[in-house]
């Protein structure tokens, strides 16, 4: 039994080394400052040239949950006027994807972000052969996500995407219009399935 816990204790403490050296990498890897201090229990790689900013106690990533040690938190303010926000006491899960590429995104305080999360801004390209090259900040639109919402694992929102607050979405979703406050959401596309007593 005590060989058995020295086991456990020398394993976590190797996994704990592991995802420092990893969090170290992708620090160096990233290619914008971040505002704002976020807990780091998972490596995050933030890009782009515009503003990426953290209130107060928003933690990234979750021991032992799927996607711990291989997958990492990428968070994108893409263009110069791009922002993206993540509201104190916001916790997400591994392998959290955010692009936002000509407007905003806006994840609110006390939200609970499920594994695979990815929320988008933009269309990215046109849908016609010549325009599958070209981006245009018209294609875009903020996304806001506000206070105390539940997103579920491997929920994906869309460009121009209000989520009101309390609101739970339920795992793999897609959300492609605004969701009301206090509500739960499931579906492809999402749609409210109850209120939430």
């Amino acid at each position: 039994m005590l060989i058995l816990k020295i086991r456990r204790r020398l394993a976590l403490v190797a996994i704990l080394i592991v995802q420092k050296l990893r969090i170290a990498w992708y620090f160096l890897l990233s290619t914008n400052r971040v505002s704002g201090h976020p807990v780091l229990h998972q490596p995050l790689q933030a890009a782009g040239a515009g503003v990426i900013s953290f209130e107060s106690s928003v933690r990234l990533g979750v021991f032992p949950s799927p996607g711990f040690l291989d997958s990492y938190a990428y968070i994108e303010a893409r263009s110069p006027n791009a922002m993206v926000t993540l509201g104190a006491g916001t916790w997400v899960n591994n392998g959290f994807r955010c692009i936002a590429e000509h407007s905003s995104i806006r994840i609110g305080r006390g939200c609970l972000i499920g594994a695979n999360v990815e929320i988008l801004d933009s269309d990215f390209h046109g849908i016609a052969p010549a325009e599958r090259g070209i981006s245009k900040p018209e294609w875009a639109a903020p996304v806001v996500v506000e206070d105390n919402v539940f997103i579920g694992s491997n929920v994906r929102i869309l460009k121009g995407v209000r989520i009101g607050a309390g609101a739970v979405i339920a795992n793999s979703a897609v959300v492609i219009a605004d969701i009301p406050p206090m509500v739960v959401a499931a579906g492809i596309p999402a749609k409210v399935i109850r209120p939430i007593a």
